[in-house]
């Protein structure tokens, strides 16, 4: 790339003017900009201060409302700065900054940029709880981390599914892996847990090696150790062949022979929802989990896709519907693993041994594959989850038990973490629902109050919300302050407008102030205390 750099020289304006030159630009030359592209930075390798808080911090944070969380990151303060007529809430490092949920561009040295929007409306909609982690990017010179970094960005990630459910659904898929290793335990010779204890041993015990031992997987070392001393001994325990015949064919693409009709839509629907959100979440808590291991981030839309796409192509070519596997994914990242070329060799390497060195793989003994996938269940199980039932409270307790009691008990991931999140949102709204606080004061003469309504209005506390207000008490004006409240459904807006009738309805006049932007646009959008017939819509109350 070159860049060319221009200055205006007032000798050339001079000479311009005496009619000498025809312009005034003097180009003073140019500089060559040249590097190779290498995808993304991860955190850990970009040129800047990087602040990331998670969400076992962020949740214990006593906040009203999100953008207040980012004052917990390192050297960054809120502000009320104004800029015309909004303001923007965050500053650090002599910036303020504006913008909205995911992006915040900065005024640098108090000069407005394009965009003047910094009342971050759209981050009041966001429970604190709701979030997995935020991140504090205080500007770059390195564009491989993003454009939107240069300058400096905030990021908020959500979260779907809580930290209790994502731990109950790996404890529950550790049981389920060591259970499964359960057949191949029983009714067999002193051989098989000979064999077992073996691997077991070289397993976690390979690594302390000098020299080589970071450098081969242990699990592999197990696999061709024991093999080698079935093979030398001539002992008569289960093989991979004794499971079945191995393919010794590559795939063939093949159009699926059924009609293409809704009657065989109405067939395969049921099997192929189940088969996609089974997947689409064990992939996703897959996801999160690498991520914690290898301190990195992951695009989940561009995983939940590319799952998708390949699922398709893998049924042309005659194969199963699959997702990520836990498992086989923390082995990958315990051996060394870490980018996207350590699966695609997986892959690949399993294919070639399939097809071309089947007949070695099937006298692989069964006790190595056991050793092995025993090493998986103990290192995929949480064994903090158990030191923490004593200082987590009862509530997260119940989710994380109750999500692996589901699970173990029905094989089927998806009913646990369905139970799960529905215990975890019932006992979130249960405990926000609490977090309302609502003081009024008695002004001009015992005529005039006015109510102060701090925290969350909803479903869960919209009735906590009305019983506070005395509508039978003599006032001639009612004023009731919303600045430090937030309303997030129709319910809560309905309560809203119970109160304001309620209210009118006995001789007072109701001036409601301080809503927020996202709450003054839910109450404006389906609120009616302000409409000429409120009355009429409201005559129930």
């Amino acid at each position: 790339m070159s860049v060319g750099l221009f200055a205006i020289n007032p000798l050339c304006s001079a000479l311009a003017d005496a009619g000498k030159v025809e312009d005034s630009t003097l180009t003073l030359g140019t500089v060559n900009v040249q590097g190779t592209a290498s995808g993304p930075l991860s955190t850990s390798s970009v040129l800047s201060s990087v602040d990331i808080l998670g969400g076992d911090i962020l949740e214990k944070m006593p906040v009203n409302y999100s953008w207040e969380l980012f004052s917990r990151a390192p050297g960054v303060m809120l502000t009320e700065f104004n800029q015309g007529t909004t303001s923007g809430k965050i500053s650090f490092r002599g910036f303020n900054g504006e913008g909205e949920v995911n992006a915040v561009k900065l005024l640098i040295d108090g000069i407005p940029s394009n965009s003047n929007d910094g009342n971050m409306p759209f981050m009041d909609m966001i429970f604190p709880m709701e979030l997995d982690s935020i991140e504090v990017v205080r500007g770059t010179s390195d564009a491989r981390y993003g454009l939107n970094n240069i300058a400096g960005n905030v990021n908020m990630l959500m979260r779907f599914v809580s930290r209790s459910v994502v731990t109950g659904f790996v404890n529950a898929l550790a049981i389920l892996i060591f259970m499964a290793q359960l057949p191949e335990l029983t009714n067999v010779t002193w051989h098989v847990y000979a064999m077992t204890a073996a691997g077991l041993g070289i397993i976690y015990l390979f690594p302390y090696v000098p020299k080589i031992g970071k450098l081969i997987p242990s699990p592999l070392v197990c696999i061709l150790t024991l093999t080698a001393i079935a093979i030398y001994l001539g002992l008569d325990i289960r093989t991979v062949g004794d499971m079945g015949q191995l393919p010794d064919t590559l795939p063939i693409f093949l159009w699926p022979e059924v009609p293409l009709n809704f009657e065989t839509l109405r067939i395969i629907f049921p099997y192929s929802a189940a088969l996609a959100v089974v997947g689409l979440l064990e992939s996703m808590m897959t996801a999160t989990i690498v991520d914690d291991l290898t301190d990195t981030t992951s695009n989940k839309n561009r995983e939940c896709k590319g799952q998708g796409i390949s699922n398709i192509i893998a049924g042309m070519l005659g194969g199963m519907a699959g997702c990520a596997m836990i498992g086989q994914s923390i082995i990958n990242v315990k051996s060394g693993g870490r980018t996207r070329l350590s699966t695609l060799c997986a892959g690949v390497f399993l294919l070639l041994l399939i097809v071309f060195l089947g007949e070695w793989l099937s006298k692989i003994p069964m006790a190595a594959l056991v050793a092995v996938m025993i090493m998986v269940s103990i290192g995929t199980f949480s064994w903090d989850s158990l030191r923490n039932l004593k200082q987590h409270p009862l509530s997260t307790n119940i989710v994380m038990v109750a999500t692996v009691v589901v699970v173990v008990a029905t094989h089927n991931l998806a009913y646990g973490v369905l139970v799960g999140v529905l215990l975890a949102s019932l006992f979130f709204a249960n405990k926000v629902g609490h977090y309302l606080d609502i003081k009024s004061s008695l002004e001009e003469a015992g005529s005039h109050r006015t109510y102060r309504v701090v925290g969350q209005v909803f479903f869960s506390s919209a009735d906590k919300f009305t019983d506070v207000f005395d509508f039978k008490e003599a006032l001639n004006k009612i004023t009731i302050d919303l600045t430090q409240a937030h309303f997030w459904d129709i319910t809560a807006v309905a309560a809203l407008d119970k109160v304001v009738i309620k209210f009118r309805r006995e001789g007072a006049e109701v001036e409601v102030l301080g809503l927020n932007e996202a709450s003054s646009t839910i109450v404006d959008r389906f609120g009616v205390h302000d409409k000429p017939d409120a009355i009429d819509k409201l005559v129930s109350l």
